[in-house]
């Protein structure tokens, strides 16, 4: 998908739209197949709903937005919508709830799709209505249910009991031509105001001054992250802010979450799979604290929302403003892990192709990377098509994430896309990359400028 989405026919939009609204449902019947009945409608953590509970609201969702209001239909099943409402009920409470059990919720979905297919078949889409324009309501939906998707993926990682999911291995890493970037800094277009499905908290494109500093070229690795909790990291509270320490002493972190320690060796549990800690591949499941504190005791810090953005998407030869680190072509398997494709996080340096202009890799997929940026809108938000999207949750109690997981959707991982959460949260596929100021030295090397430094 890409910003001349606009160039196709009515014809080729409604042909890209059902592709989309097809990938995006195979993705979450492989999901919900995958487990039995009782899995199904288990809460297996109270930070996540029951499976079940995903699948029906992914199909209301669908139905408010395309049969309901696109389509200007009836209702199928509006005596749900209270139900399916995220914002009425908390994760924790949704099993005592009376939720469709899953052969009622699988025929509630199937029937919300025949309806919107054929709403598919007859919009308009040049109508005058903004929310039909580029087919947006069709690609926040499509993208609505990526989201779940990958949910409902963590919720796998969660599961207890025997593996129920399976894909190939990543391809293999390779040597780093060095371990940090230099990025000179300057000015350039942040967010979008062009991408035709990107959400309200990505818009609208806005210049911003970026100074000079340095990013590793590509996350912290689980070998990396080994390192400081061998050096007693969890045990120094001098690595740790505040509000860090004390979660870090009220929670009992000792590692991030999966990992465990036997007869000297280091493990951690991936979708049921009790593995050895592949010290290549970055680290994952750590919360906003731990990057924090491993980022300071490595003598660096985390990027800020603008540096990750600047690193990820401006050409400094060009002095334009891509969108995506390796280009303006959507991702393809050269150049990133999405899409539960591979179901871990590829070694590091296994994708070349997605480098940046100044050699940083990685930034797209793989692990989303935690930045020490709270929440905000962009200067000139607008809150549409509803409140509920951005708008409640801007202030300093969410740190911005950014760039994907493996599982998450290339239809979602753009370089303007703003993921956030709460600075405890682990269950989420979520490492980090550290950044730091540069030496003085450094800004008056002349071959820094072209982005190398040296180990």
């Amino acid at each position: 998908m890409n910003h001349q989405l606009s160039d196709l026919s009515p014809e080729g939009l409604r042909a890209f739209v059902g592709e989309q609204l097809e990938r995006s449902r195979s993705r979450t019947v492989q999901l919900t197949d995958a487990v039995d009945t009782d899995d199904l409608v288990r809460q297996h953590s109270k930070l996540m709903s029951p499976l079940v509970w995903d699948y029906a609201h992914i199909g209301n969702q669908e139905e408010l937005w395309l049969v309901r209001d696109v389509g200007g239909r009836e209702p199928l099943r509006q005596d749900i919508d209270e139900l399916y409402d995220a914002f009425q009920h908390p994760r924790a409470e949704r099993p005592a709830l009376p939720l469709l059990g899953p052969s009622e919720t699988r025929a509630y979905v199937t029937e919300v799709r025949d309806k919107v297919m054929d709403v598919l078949d007859h919009v308009k889409f040049d109508g005058g209505r903004e929310l039909v324009d580029n087919a947006f309501a069709f690609g926040m939906i499509t993208q609505h249910e990526q989201q779940h998707d990958e949910t409902m993926l963590a919720t796998h990682q969660l599961r207890a009991g025997a593996p129920v999911l399976d894909a190939p291995p990543p391809p293999p890493g390779r040597e780093l031509p060095r371990k940090e970037v230099f990025v000179p800094g300057g000015v350039f277009e942040m967010g979008t105001s062009i991408e035709p499905w990107a959400l309200d908290n990505e818009r609208p494109a806005h210049a911003v001054h970026v100074a000079p500093y340095v990013i590793d070229t590509v996350p912290v690795t689980n070998g990396d992250y080994l390192g400081f909790v061998l050096a007693g990291g969890y045990q120094d509270p001098r690595w740790w802010s505040d509000a860090g320490w004390k979660h870090v002493q009220k929670a009992s972190l000792v590692a991030p979450r999966f990992w465990s320690h036997d007869s000297g060796e280091w493990s951690r549990v991936r979708f049921g799979h009790q593995e050895q800690l592949p010290l290549d591949e970055p680290v994952m499941h750590v919360c906003f604290y731990e990057a924090e504190a491993y980022a300071k005791w490595a003598g660096k810090r985390l990027p800020t929302e603008e540096e990750w953005e600047f690193a990820a998407r401006f050409d400094p030869a060009s002095g334009r403003t891509r969108r995506f680190p390796w280009g303006d072509e959507s991702p393809g398997p050269q150049h990133a892990n999405l899409g539960q494709r591979h179901l871990r996080p590829a070694p590091v340096g296994a994708y070349p192709a997605g480098a940046s202009p100044l050699g940083v890799e990685q930034l797209i997929g793989d692990t989303w990377e935690w930045t020490s940026s709270d929440f905000h809108p962009y200067p000139g938000f607008r809150a549409w098509p509803y409140d509920e999207y951005s708008l409640v949750f801007f202030g300093p109690d969410y740190k911005v994430l950014r760039g994907g997981s493996f599982g998450t959707d290339e239809i979602v991982a753009r370089g303007t896309f703003r993921n956030w959460d709460y600075p405890i949260r682990r269950q989420i596929f979520a490492g980090f990359r550290c950044a730091r100021d540069p030496r003085p030295e450094e800004l008056h090397t002349e071959e820094l400028h072209t982005g190398e430094l040296q180990d």
